[in-house]
């Protein structure tokens, strides 16, 4: 179908919008923009259910569509289902599950998803790919006759030719990477722009459809993020983590006189498991947390995740003249997403001070 002038120009719009807003979110409120790009915040679950959608338009057209081009929109809805799970590391976070130890070794954000698992070149490797050759470069060579037949013969189902522009944005914004997080904003991006890849296959005019389909994804996104934050909280498991994370910071105190800023300085922020690789600090492996109960295999302690199967942290954030500083261990609690900011715990995380002034 050939789309309008005004469509192009409308959907294009959206999606360098929502750049726009989120960059803009970044300069001026950083804080705010820290909270929305968070795990489980509203940008994720936007870019979740964009992607669902689009694998749901796939699904949905494949039943109705004849021949080969079966086979290509079996690919979409297959590669956009399979991205959306990945978003939510497959509902880690979602029901708090304990993922494989072979993703706790070796995904370093030790949850359940396979695109952590490869090393940093290949990930961004395979993201330009996919947006320079599925979303630019194919759509353009299908503008060519002889091309479009074959991809039509063989069953390929490329995106609509104006929405290179979208695609194209999101490249830059992810080769660019002005701002910390932009790789969350790209991931919205390119899930909206599939999403109305799969609308323009349906209506290739109009306005409607392609708002429609926007606003129902963000008004999911939001809702999601909302329930995702209001999770029944059991008193028990909120003890445990309390007993836990004091033990923790007794640790890591220990480390601090060991050490000194060697293991404890300014600027960290990873995950405990993490920290201990990085720094080397195998004594965390003998000390007050490690002597507690970790059930029957004792992967929570090993791995240092809290009762909710999610990793413990330790922040230390200083101030530009060393006056003032900020250094905790912490989980994020029954919600399992991040609350705090650079400098302070906030509900419903949980954690213990080491020094704060």
């Amino acid at each position: 179908m050939q789309v309008t002038r005004v469509t192009g120009t409308l959907v294009n719009g959206v999606v360098l919008a929502l750049a726009a807003a989120l960059g803009l979110l970044s300069e001026t409120a950083s804080d705010s923009y820290y909270a929305v790009v968070q795990e489980d915040g509203p940008v994720e679950w936007v870019t979740f259910w964009a992607f669902a959608a689009a694998a749901g338009l796939a699904v949905r057209e494949l039943v109705v569509s004849p021949g080969r081009r079966r086979w290509g929109l079996a690919a979409v809805a297959a590669l956009c289902a399979f991205i959306a799970l990945e978003e939510i590391s497959w509902g880690q976070r979602l029901f708090g599950y304990r993922p494989p130890v072979y993703f706790l070794e070796h995904n370093f954000q030790q949850e359940f998803n396979l695109h952590n698992v490869a090393s940093v070149s290949l990930r961004k490797l395979a993201v330009q790919a996919l947006i320079a050759g599925y979303g630019i470069v194919l759509p353009l060579l299908c503008t060519i006759p002889r091309v479009a037949g074959l991809a039509a013969r063989v069953g390929v189902v490329a995106p609509s030719v104006a929405l290179v522009p979208a695609f194209a944005a999101t490249l830059v914004l992810y080769v660019w990477y002005p701002m910390r997080f932009a790789g969350e904003v790209v991931e919205l991006m390119l899930g909206v722009s599939f999403l109305l890849a799969g609308v323009l296959r349906l209506s290739a005019s109009g306005l409607g459809r392609p708002l429609a389909a926007v606003c129902a994804v963000a008004l999911l996104g939001m809702v999601s993020a909302g329930l995702s934050q209001a999770r029944a909280a059991s008193p028990e498991l909120i003890a445990t983590a309390g007993r836990e994370l004091r033990a923790l910071a007794e640790d890591l105190r220990r480390v601090a006189e060991e050490q000194g800023d060697e293991g404890v300085g300014c600027g960290i922020h990873k995950r405990l498991y993490t920290y201990l690789d990085r720094y080397e600090v195998e004594s965390l492996r003998a000390g007050a947390f490690a002597a507690g109960a970790g059930g029957p295999t004792g992967e929570r302690h090993e791995f240092f995740l809290d009762p909710w199967n999610s990793p413990y942290w330790v922040r230390d954030k200083c101030g530009d003249n060393g006056a003032r500083r900020s250094h905790f261990v912490y989980s994020f609690g029954p919600d399992r997403g991040r609350d705090s900011s650079a400098w302070e715990l906030r509900p419903d995380d949980l954690g213990e001070y080491l020094v704060r002034r």
